[in-house]
């Protein structure tokens, strides 16, 4: 199948650059992305949180004390990178290797699921929101940082122009219309704060009474 095909695609490529992640990724986390990772994590609710995609653990330091948290990631290479990572700094979380377009988990099982930059990479975005919301409790919270294609024309237009060299390099989609594809998995967008011209801050949902 072609999903599968595309999902094996981003697992070695993520598996490839592992080693090198961190160092990649060190100026965008300087510059402005932990800061907004503190504000993401700020708005999770209850006890049971999800992360999906959760790398070399970049969002350890704000993971809620009190919280029972299960983290996943497609690739191997990365969770042995977060696992050494949790070991070091004795971070309390349940690492699994799982695709988000196919979660392992029962239905209504999560008070929050939380995710930065991931669904970028997902093959299937709507799929895997889909999955999110199917895990999530009724009533729950879905935490996104994600960046979305731009609301200035002029960049937009590069940045579809350039889209594909940055899927083959870093397997990410700077193009997508990630509240559009959240709202067609049937969550409901309660905020959307603009960080930037192309990174959002988007709460969203499951409909149901709210677990105590």
């Amino acid at each position: 199948m072609l999903e599968e095909k595309t999902t094996e695609a981003v697992r070695k490529r993520y598996d490839r650059i592992a080693p090198l992640y961190d160092f990649m990724q060190g100026f965008a986390e300087r510059w402005r992305f932990s800061s907004w990772r503190a504000l993401a994590w700020g708005k999770v609710e209850g006890v049971r949180i999800l992360e999906v995609g959760v790398g070399t653990g970049k969002n350890f330091p704000f993971y809620p004390l009190d919280a029972e948290i299960t983290a996943i990631d497609l690739s191997d290479k990365m969770l042995e990178r977060a696992g050494a990572k949790a070991a070091r700094e004795n971070v309390k979380v349940e690492l699994l290797q799982m695709d988000a377009q196919h979660l392992k988990f029962d239905d209504n099982t999560f008070d929050t699921v939380v995710a930065t930059c991931v669904f970028c990479s997902v093959p299937d975005p709507v799929r895997g929101f889909e999955e999110v919301k199917r895990v999530c409790k009724p009533g729950g919270k879905v935490v996104l940082l994600e960046h979305v294609l731009s609301d200035n024309p002029l960049l937009a237009w590069l940045i579809n122009l350039f889209n594909p060299i940055g899927v083959r390099i870093m397997g990410e989609n700077m193009n997508r219309r990630t509240v559009e594809n959240v709202l067609k998995a049937g969550l409901s967008v309660e905020y959307v704060t603009r960080l930037n011209s192309i990174f959002r801050l988007i709460e969203a949902r499951k409909a149901g009474a709210i677990s105590a």
